[in-house]
């Protein structure tokens, strides 16, 4: 079995950025995304069997969405700032497309739709614990981040990725690129 998902990456321009994001409120309680494997993922497929592999890829190289710019900007949380358990970097752009279509031609090989609805976004930190001094001071952080521009990309390219948990963090391989038009 192989833990797979679909992902658009965030540029090596925006690593430095990243990193300074990050150096604002990482500390106790919380893991920090390595800034070069920062992304926005499109679809979380799971462990999936090898020889599922070439269907999965029949059905992105089926998608047809036209490439975008997508604006980085604004930090935040989930579920939100009551109880944070993820620090996120928003994205703006055309996202439904990829998104819809994503769900469509992935359902069509088995992958159930996901209910939740779409927000674009790209993994900072997860939070493990946080005491309440430490989350008062997570969530000003993140307030203070509210309105940040980190820059506008191209989205031009979604990726089907590969994904190895190990103690130092995930290993990510990219397995099948989709170049949109």
């Amino acid at each position: 079995m192989i833990r797979t998902f679909v992902a658009v990456d965030i540029p090596a321009a925006f690593h430095a950025k990243i990193s300074a994001i990050q150096s604002k409120f990482i500390g106790p309680g919380l893991r920090p995304v390595d800034p070069s494997i920062v992304h926005i993922t499109m679809k979380f497929l799971g462990d999936v069997d090898e020889a599922q592999l070439p269907g999965i890829i029949t059905a992105l190289d089926r998608m047809d969405c036209p490439s975008f710019d997508s604006r980085i900007s604004g930090v935040g949380a989930f579920p939100g700032m009551k109880n944070p358990r993820v620090v996120w970097l928003g994205a703006d752009g055309e996202y439904s497309c990829l998104h819809g279509q994503l769900e469509s031609l992935l359902s069509e090989t088995g992958f159930k739709k996901e209910p939740r609805k779409f927000i674009p976004h790209a993994t900072l930190a997860r939070i493990t614990y946080l005491s309440n001094p430490r989350k008062k001071e997570l969530i000003s952080a993140i307030d203070s981040l509210r309105d940040l521009d980190v820059g506008l990309m191209r989205v031009n390219t979604v990726k089907l990725k590969k994904s190895t948990l190990t103690p130092q963090g995930p290993i990510y391989e990219t397995l099948h690129e989709v170049d949109l038009p």
